[in-house]
């Protein structure tokens, strides 16, 4: 039999082991076999204090200004440490987000992922953004493309900008997947976002195709994706032009609960989402020139609203319950 060998408990000075029968109240010597690892003993000091080393050193950046900012202004650290944590709860607990086909993600590389917009409020972005990064093994951060009006507003336009957010133009865009970013279009704009709900989960018009001519010219794929359960969360039944123009809004939404019940009324449905990202689309097999072929860029942008159309009437046959899933 090995010979044991006696590990004192770290910091165990009392009184000298008493005899047999005898409790001292103390724990007492781990006997552990020779040639064994010695077990884990518990780090000195409490886990708040590493905590609080963080957050200290967290601020201290800040106030330093010593983070990394690219040309676009994405702030990665304050999007780790406070955005996506700010997000979560909705994710995770309100919408209790599924998600589909993340394999369809590249793991590194520029890719253009494509979606439908709904919900009166982007929420569907923000929700995206979550799955991209928390749901993919690669943990991505998704490169959001959007309207002039989102970095006009004095507080949401700049932490866009910090969560990676741009404005969506080709050049920008280019750069972004030329760069090996995921961006995400959404190409029904406020057509889709700001549509009545008796057109839920039917696509607006995706445009001139602007998104298919920028994944072209830099040979990325194109990744469709469906989102289900946005439409419910601000069922739009109504809209007031005027308020609208006097906010130099596109519209000013009347929902079951907007404004009826005032700032109560912005809570968000709790309804059961799914986000489910299709096959690619790749365009490596074209050449930049192809972006300007009008017949090729039509027909790619047609391919990848009806993928998309496709999967939200499958997603919602599936669908039992809008609040349950």
């Amino acid at each position: 039999m090995a010979e044991a060998r006696v590990i004192p408990i770290r910091g165990n000075r009392g009184p000298a082991r008493p005899a047999r029968g005898e409790d001292s109240g103390t724990p007492r010597p781990t006997a552990v076999p020779a040639g064994a690892a010695e077990p884990d003993l518990p780090e000195d000091g409490p886990a708040w204090e590493a905590t609080l080393e963080q957050v200290l050193d967290f601020l201290r950046r800040r106030l330093a200004g010593d983070y990394p900012v690219d040309e676009f202004g994405f702030d990665p650290e304050l999007t780790e440490a406070m955005v996506l944590p700010a997000l979560r709860p909705l994710y995770r607990n309100w919408f209790r987000v599924e998600t589909i086909g993340t394999h369809h993600i590249p793991e590194t590389g520029g890719a253009l992922l494509v979606a439908n917009h709904s919900g009166t409020l982007p929420l569907d972005a923000a929700m995206t953004t979550v799955a991209v990064h928390d749901d993919h093994p690669a943990h991505r951060h998704l490169r959001l493309l959007g309207a002039d009006l989102m970095f006009q507003l004095p507080v949401s336009g700049s932490l866009a900008r910090k969560a990676g957010a741009t404005l969506a133009c080709n050049p920008d865009a280019e750069r972004l997947m030329t760069s090996g970013e995921i961006v995400a279009v959404y190409p029904e704009g406020f057509k889709g976002i700001g549509k009545p709900f008796r057109d839920r989960y039917k696509l607006q018009r995706f445009g001139r195709g602007g998104f298919v001519s920028a994944a072209l010219r830099t040979g990325v794929p194109i990744i469709p994706c469906s989102i289900v359960g946005a439409e419910e969360i601000y069922p739009k039944i109504g809209d007031i032009p005027a308020l609208a123009r006097l906010f130099g809004a596109p519209y000013f939404p009347i929902t079951p609960t907007f404004p009826l019940l005032g700032p109560a009324g912005l809570v968000p449905l709790p309804s059961k989402w799914y986000i489910e990202f299709g096959e690619p689309i790749h365009t490596d097999k074209h050449t930049a020139a192809d972006a300007e072929d009008p017949m090729l860029v039509f027909n790619l942008t047609d391919q990848v609203r009806e993928t998309i159309q496709h999967t939200l009437y499958r997603l919602l046959s599936q669908r039992r319950n809008v609040f349950l899933g």
